[in-house]
């Protein structure tokens, strides 16, 4: 048993963002950068709300996310009513997969990761404000991703 999953997405500054896993057995946290996988918060959210969707049993996602030079891919899928990720991490932009290592996974149920997810997402929306996410960000808090992922977390606990 992997115990309940914990996901942390600090207050952006310059451009850079410090972003956590953690559940019972691993952690992980990086800092992540706003370029050039300028998608990679709304394509996480994206994702995210899609697997919450019955529809999508055995589906899976991948998500590119750099740190700049080392690159990660983000892959959920979901299988069996759970929501499986695996963080992958490349030393460089280049992807090769000889070179790649897992630096985090966890399964959980459907609704406990979207939640872990959702607590933080639902945070940093209620704080873009005050941490100027967009100055800091160096670019727009994802809004409709955001609210698309919480109507389908919010629809989907009834």
């Amino acid at each position: 048993m992997t115990g309940k999953l914990k996901v942390s997405f600090n207050s952006p500054q310059c451009g850079w963002m410090s972003i956590g896993f953690a559940d019972a057995q691993t952690e992980f946290h990086t800092t992540t950068a706003h370029a050039p996988h300028r998608d990679a918060l709304p394509d996480l959210m994206d994702a995210l709300t899609d697997l919450l969707d019955d529809a999508a049993e055995n589906q899976e996602t991948l998500v590119q996310w750099n740190r700049d030079p080392e690159e990660f891919d983000f892959w959920l899928s979901r299988a069996n009513g759970k929501i499986r990720i695996e963080i992958w991490q490349y030393p460089t932009g280049r992807r090769l997969n000889a070179q790649r290592e897992i630096v985090f996974r966890h399964e959980g149920k459907v609704r406990e990761v979207a939640s872990a997810f959702y607590e933080t997402f639902e945070q940093m929306y209620e704080d873009r404000e005050t941490d100027e996410f967009e100055q800091n960000w160096r670019q727009p808090f994802p809004d409709d991703a955001f609210k698309r992922f919480k109507q389908k977390y919010l629809s989907a606990a009834k």
